[in-house]
């Protein structure tokens, strides 16, 4: 039975078992590359296999090459974590040349670079040209969603071996969640399922109070969509619920890493030479700063992306109770509240609530402003109404007072005033039964037929106001003709 470092790989049994031959040599490349969904264990299955390629036994997760690889403190083992949006050619050029040097102690000399659909396209051509020609002792270790050319580049990963990962079942998660955090049978498999198959999502439900609060709230946001002022409220709140926990995330980090710069660049100095390294230390700050303003972002969308993905989660549970399907629901403790969305909206209209939901996440991915997408598709999901029923179309009522409303009447005396049907609001036409009412204009005449069998101009000058020559006729009258 395969064990040791491997064990963190939930409901991933295929895959241990060829990571565990090729640390024995079977099958064994110098180029790997893990896809899977999120939270499926990506880059939890590539330390694991770094750490068995170190160790003498294959992964016993014991001696001291497995410990100090497992907790990212391995001086042969590089792991790059992308904070930012992209990660730039200049840093890949860095890792590279740190990656070819020889292994000092261990077995390997490993890069592993997390999210490598990240990369920009210069960056994935440096890196294309050290997988092309590997030092003898190195190993690069890709962690990418899918082999999606969108995402990773066809080359790359054609001159790498793919291991495809599974989202885990909801049954190993809540496994862990009890053998590991100790929790309630029935409070792990709640999360488990909260967390659709990312298992670090359900280890924060079950640890964070915080972050239970926070899916509550979004969870509750279908509830609290009454009107349009409803709708920008509730966008705000979520944009500024995703700044928060972004803003914690990094923010001791951030500020360790200031110091220590600031430490570096001899803040504080009174020496010679002080007032000039000052000056100099600006540019260094800069980019620091960027690069934290950048991984902020990152953080931001983030954690909005996972409050969007429960609340198409919960339309999606309200479309399968309205059906009947017995499939498991992705919110089980909010069972009742989707009942009674199911049985309030239709399927289409539940449809088009993910709809938006989707393209809004797509928007976010495409760079735009996370606030404009966000209140657009609340918005749209307040306005998905039911099948015949166009949204946006509704009719405005107002009152006239004063002068306003004398000056109407006096200029419509002698009209009456109904209400139209299909794309007429409103019709106004004189009171006298011998007017003849104005029909649509005959195709291809641009003119348009009354009632009685005559005609009615359409737009140009009018017949009574101009002739064939199209003089005015009171001007002709003046000159005596």
């Amino acid at each position: 039975m395969i064990g040791g470092v491997f064990d963190e790989l939930v409901g991933q049994t295929e895959a241990r078992r060829i990571l565990a031959d090729a640390t024995r040599g079977d099958g064994m490349t110098h180029a790997w590359l893990f896809t899977g969904p999120p939270g499926s264990g990506r880059s939890t299955a590539a330390v694991s296999f770094a750490a068995a390629l170190q160790c003498e036994s294959g992964g016993c997760g014991e001696c001291h090459a497995c410990r100090t690889t497992l907790g990212g403190s391995h001086p042969d083992v590089t792991r790059v974590i992308p904070e930012g949006l992209s990660l730039g050619v200049d840093q890949v050029r860095s890792l590279i040349l740190e990656a070819g040097r020889a292994p000092t102690s261990g077995r390997w000399q490993i890069l592993i670079i997390e999210d490598a659909d990240r990369l920009t396209e210069a960056a994935a051509n440096a890196l294309l040209k050290a997988v092309e020609e590997p030092p003898s002792r190195t190993a690069f270790l890709l962690c990418a969603p899918s082999t999606n050319p969108a995402e990773i580049s066809v080359t790359i990963r054609s001159r790498c071996r793919v291991l495809v990962l599974r989202q885990p079942p909801a049954g190993a998660i809540a496994d862990l969640l009890v053998a590991r955090d100790g929790l309630d049978r029935h409070e792990a498999e709640m999360y488990a399922a909260a967390a659709q198959g990312h298992v670090g999502r359900a280890r924060r439900l079950a640890t964070d109070p915080e972050a239970r609060a926070k899916r509550h709230d979004v969870l509750q946001i279908p509830r609290r969509l009454t009107g349009l002022g409803a709708c920008f409220t509730a966008a705000v709140e979520l944009i500024e619920a995703a700044e928060t926990e972004a803003a914690g995330t990094y923010t001791e980090r951030s500020t360790a890493e200031k110091e220590a710069l600031e430490t570096a660049l001899g803040k504080g100095g009174t020496g010679k030479g002080a007032s000039k390294a000052s000056r100099g230390s600006a540019a260094a700050m800069k980019e620091l700063e960027k690069r934290q303003k950048t991984r902020d972002t990152r953080a931001k969308r983030d954690s909005l992306d996972r409050a969007l993905v429960d609340l198409a989660a919960f339309y999606r549970d309200a479309l399968a109770a309205g059906f009947g399907a017995r499939v498991p629901a992705i919110h089980p403790d909010m069972a009742d509240t989707t009942r009674a969305a199911a049985t309030k909206l239709s399927a289409e209209s539940l449809l088009r609530r993910i709809d938006a939901i989707l393209e809004c996440r797509k928007a976010i991915e495409a760079n735009v402003r996370p606030r404009i997408a966000v209140e657009a598709m609340m918005t749209r999901l307040w306005q998905a109404l039911e099948p015949g029923r166009v949204p946006g179309r509704q009719r405005t009522r107002f009152t006239l007072k004063g002068s306003k409303l004398a000056n109407l009447k006096k200029r419509y005396a002698d009209t009456s005033v109904r209400q139209g049907s299909g794309d007429t609001a409103l019709i106004i036409q004189p009171k006298s039964s011998t007017h003849r009412s104005v029909r649509p204009a005959e195709p291809g005449t641009g003119r348009r037929t009354g009632a009685a069998g005559g005609s009615a101009r359409g737009p140009g000058p009018r017949r009574g106001a101009s002739g064939p020559t199209g003089r005015c006729r009171t001007r002709d009258r003046r000159r005596g003709s």
